[in-house]
């Protein structure tokens, strides 16, 4: 793949002024061969082999910095599902125990977070993932780079109810045992998860996926948001097309960066890690600049959560994946632009105002790349409400045939309005306003949602 001399000095200048870097580098690594029955035994090998896959990931990618110019932000590790690794398994102390060594692996090897603790159950849930889903909250609470995540449901096979009940207490409970509720940052549920997600923390390495890859996601509301801002001192702000062209433009830049970063990367690494895919998702952070919700305000709307706030951002994610699908045969992951409410400055500034509420939030997904992500609620949330919320947003998943996703933080004696600092890429929390009413009667009745009509396609 050629890059012209003018693409990486326009690249220079995006890092340099307009935030653009490469999210995350994530390599990940199939655990298909682990042996089975033993902890001590399991517990060797993924140590032994995650460490040499990946003790060479953050000298490599600093190395591909230091070339290019291009930061990235967090080097990680998905693996494959691990309650599939895991499913000989007894004890919540053997999950524990588990989840140790991976966190100790990613401390080793220098890395951010390594995901991967996780679950398939769309379906139906063995009695190995129950066990699994109840260990959650006591395997994050021991770590800290542990991230975990579930899929509850898909389009051709529904919703699993009864997993998503098992979910909601597993996430009071993790709340309710980790400072402000900040374990369940690391912990997310899904529709119509994605097996070669790089994005924490929902990544896995799914089991279709080869022995080892490199899959990237990229940033880059900041360059968007000054490409906008140059158009209306330039006068061109008056027409929707040419709006939607100058984000397929950067779009397109921003993934042949992405694309780059992650080839070089599995070049150095070498046989058996190749390069997967870059995520084009627009990811935000807590940076002045650098936010989705300026965008949408920067194309008119007064504030995010306004009339047209959907339409807007609608827009803004098609423009995204069809300026990154030109850009590269290699796309996939989750693809669009996230909307996190803690870790979105302009998010959390909508929230403070009270623009932006629970419900604009989940229509906002239906046009979004995942769902209603770092959501803080009050710490009495009933595990009846959570369960709806997570059914809620799931539904318009599997309807849509689109990935949708849960992280939600009930943080314990807390109440609507209060802020919450966790710093970092994580920033504020505003605890948002639930409905009162309740839909126990409806989140506990056992089974399946059925899978739409539209799933029947063979």
């Amino acid at each position: 793949m050629l890059f012209s001399m003018n693409e990486i000095h326009e690249t220079i200048r995006m890092i340099e002024a307009e935030h653009l870097d490469i999210r995350t580098v994530t390599l990940g690594v199939s655990l298909l061969d682990a042996p089975h029955g033993s902890v001590d035994a399991l517990c060797k090998f993924l140590y032994e082999r995650l460490y040499g896959r990946a003790h060479r990931l953050v000298e490599c990618a600093a190395q591909v910095e230091d070339r290019y110019g291009i930061p990235i932000v967090n080097k990680r590790i998905s693996l494959t599902p691990m309650s599939l690794v895991c499913e000989g398994l007894k004890t919540t102390d053997e999950y524990v125990a588990v989840a140790r060594v991976l966190d100790q692996v990613a401390q080793d090897v220098g890395v951010d977070y390594i995901a991967g603790f996780s679950a398939l159950v769309h379906k139906g849930a063995t009695t190995g993932d129950l066990r699994f889903m109840r260990s959650i909250p006591k395997a994050l609470a021991a770590t800290k780079r542990v991230c975990s995540s579930v899929n509850l449901g898909s389009t051709r096979s529904g919703i699993n109810m009864d997993s998503v009940l098992v979910m909601a207490e597993t996430i009071k409970e993790l709340a309710e045992i980790t400072p402000h509720g900040a374990g369940c940052a690391r912990l997310v549920v899904f529709c119509n998860a994605a097996e070669d997600n790089p994005f924490i923390a929902g990544a896995f390495h799914g089991v279709g996926e080869p022995d080892a890859v490199i899959n990237v996601g990229v940033s880059g509301p900041g360059v968007v948001l000054a490409a906008l801002r140059r158009m209306k001192r330039e006068g061109k702000f008056s027409d929707l097309a040419q709006v939607a062209e100058t984000i397929k433009k950067m779009a397109f830049k921003i993934t042949r960066a992405g694309e780059l970063v992650g080839r070089e990367v599995a070049g150095m690494l070498g046989d058996p890690v190749s390069f997967g895919i870059v995520d084009l998702s627009l990811a935000p952070t807590p940076a002045i600049g650098d936010s989705i919700s300026d965008i949408i305000e920067e194309m008119g709307v007064e504030a995010t959560g306004a009339p047209g706030t959907t339409a807007a951002l609608a827009m803004l994610v098609d423009a995204v994946k069809k300026g990154g699908t030109m850009a590269s045969t290699s796309v996939g992951g989750l693809s669009g632009a996230f909307i996190p409410v803690s870790e979105d400055a302009g998010m959390v500034a909508a929230a403070l105002r009270g623009s932006i509420c629970l419900e604009k939030l989940e229509a906002m997904t239906a046009v979004c790349s995942v769902g209603l992500d770092m959501v803080a609620v009050p710490g009495d949330t009933p595990v009846e409400t959570i369960a709806g919320i997570i059914a809620d947003e799931l539904a318009i998943g599997m309807v849509n045939n689109k990935t949708t996703a849960v992280r939600i933080l009930p943080v314990p004696d807390s109440k609507p309005g209060d802020v919450i600092d966790l710093g970092g890429l994580l920033g504020q929390l505003v605890i948002m306003p639930v409905s009162q009413y309740s839909c126990a009667g409806f989140v506990r009745l056992t089974g399946r949602i059925p899978p739409p009509i539209t799933s029947v396609k063979n």
